[in-house]
């Protein structure tokens, strides 16, 4: 979004100042907006992705020459970004705003952008129409890790770099696609468990909000954690696995039909905090007390479930930073003039429990 603000000139009375003040004051705040009144901010370097340690890129890399495409100036091109799912939940939204703001701060001359709404045929056509739109360099959001071949022929076939991010493919890097942008989904899973082991101290019994299936990053974060647990926790019994397709109002709905099938259950782990969200509702409809009753862990770092660990609701969240653009726009520079881009390259990812929510909220998205 462009803001147009015009400064008073000296001779102008103090009271236009004061609306023209009040009025930009509007503007800013309703560009805060989101689906629960926040939107994820995506300006500035507060909440910015930082790369891994070098140690932490993996799989071999690929080079322009390797990859067999065209030497491109990024402030000529028309560049292509293919989100997944509708932007109803505050991670789709972070993630295609910093898209189209790092796009607009570097010059690129076009950016096209397409959402599939969460439908795999139609993010398969919405990349071959961008690639028929002159597309010269696709950044793609994935929606499974499978499926994408038609697509991903079609870029080849014109040697349109693609790069991706948050999501896996298992195609072949180099090839198919130059490389991933990404977490460590096994380790966020990791995390999340050590996080739940904290808050039970290591017994109970705890119920999985999965999230949707065919993609990595479900299954990552499902075996990272049920894995921890496992090793570290014997006394931490996982009594039900059911997915809620990583939205609130799935997650709600499972969580109710969770409470009833098992009313003992004494933790959530939400593989996303829309999930977490929705349990924290269904839990509180049944007359439980959420994050003290029942502890609550989850992955993600929206601005709501920061909130939420404020307010004594949720436990601890591990964070997955969707703020891509910079480093997708970095990695597509880097490749363009001649550097050699790993296959995987790796995002840190914070924790927010009791000791940093407050102060980081400002930070989350």
């Amino acid at each position: 979004m462009t803001l147009r603000t015009r400064v008073p000139i000296g001779t102008r009375k103090t009271a236009r100042k004061t609306i023209a003040t009040a009025a930009l004051l509007v503007l800013l705040a309703g560009c805060t907006k989101s689906e629960d009144g926040d939107k994820p901010t995506t300006s500035g370097t507060e909440g910015a992705q930082v790369v891994a340690s070098s140690s932490a890129a993996s799989g071999p890399s690929c080079t322009l020459q390797q990859y067999g495409a065209t030497k491109l100036d990024l402030k000529n091109a028309v560049v292509g970004f293919s989100q997944s799912e509708k932007e109803a939940n505050p991670f789709r939204i972070a993630e295609t705003e910093s898209i189209k703001a790092e796009a607009a701060k570097q010059g690129v001359k076009q950016l096209l952008v397409t959402n599939a709404q969460s439908q795999l045929s139609k993010q398969i056509a919405d990349i071959q129409d961008m690639l028929n739109q002159g597309a010269q360099f696709l950044i793609i959001a994935p929606l499974n890790s499978d499926g994408l071949e038609p697509a991903l022929q079609a870029a080849a076939a014109k040697k349109v770099p693609v790069l991706t991010i948050d999501r896996k493919i298992n195609s072949k890097s180099c090839k198919d696609y130059l490389a991933f942008l990404g977490s460590n989904f096994v380790e966020q899973g990791k995390r999340a468990a050590d996080a739940m082991i904290k808050a039970t101290g290591g017994n109970g019994k705890v119920a999985i909000l999965l999230g949707s299936s065919g993609n990595n990053v479900t299954t990552d974060r499902t075996n990272g954690f049920v894995d921890q647990v496992k090793a570290k926790a014997p006394g931490l019994q996982i009594v039900a696995q059911q997915t809620g397709e990583f939205a609130r109002d799935k997650g709600q709905a499972v969580m109710e039909q969770l409470i009833s099938s098992n009313p003992d259950i004494t933790a959530v782990y939400a593989e996303n905090d829309e999930m977490a969200l929705g349990a924290v509702t269904a839990l509180k409809a049944a007359g439980k007390n959420p994050g003290k009753d029942v502890k609550i862990v989850s992955i993600d770092g929206t601005k709501n479930a920061v909130q939420a660990i404020v307010d004594g609701t949720i436990n601890a969240v591990i964070e997955s930073n969707p703020r891509f653009g910079p480093l997708a726009f970095k990695t597509a520079l880097d490749f363009y003039n001649g550097t050699s881009i790993p296959e995987n390259v790796i995002i840190e990812d914070r924790e927010y429990d009791s000791t940093n929510a407050q102060s980081s909220l400002s930070s989350a998205y």
